[in-house]
């Protein structure tokens, strides 16, 4: 590229091909920022759910003890297929009271949008844009 001591002194042609080149590097950085902050929040998540999904098989295991101390607690004062009925209620309870604040929160998060990229190239287009306006008055 060259360069001269004064910038009105471009021509036409060269100012351009600056814009062309500026655009094209200012679009491949935008890009990148894009993928690196999808995969900031891809890993992010991906120890998350790992996490959860190894706490959940640990709930599981006891929950499962605790299921039996709950039947055979009941068994003395009822019928044992009466304690099993009763516990699996009372699970069933707490797993519909779970699933509908779950589907309430996740219907709050929103979709997973690079909203950093989205922001900074929307910015980038309005400054391009507020550009073209100056140079045209």
């Amino acid at each position: 590229m060259k360069t001269r001591a004064n910038n009105d002194e471009r021509s036409t042609g060269e100012l351009f091909h600056d814009l062309s080149e500026q655009s094209s590097r200012l679009i491949h950085q935008e890009v990148a920022l894009a993928q690196a902050e999808l995969i900031q929040k891809g890993a992010q998540a991906g120890i998350g759910i790992g996490l959860l999904g190894g706490a959940g098989i640990l709930v599981l295991y006891g929950l499962g003890a605790l299921t039996a101390g709950a039947i055979l607690l009941l068994s003395t004062a009822v019928n044992g297929w009466i304690a099993a009925v009763i516990v699996a209620g009372g699970f069933l309870i707490v797993a519909a009271t779970a699933a509908i604040v779950g589907r309430a929160r996740l219907a709050r998060s929103g979709p997973a949008l690079p909203k950093t990229a989205i922001e900074t190239t929307r910015h980038d287009v309005e400054t391009i844009r507020a550009s073209i306006h100056e140079g045209r008055s």
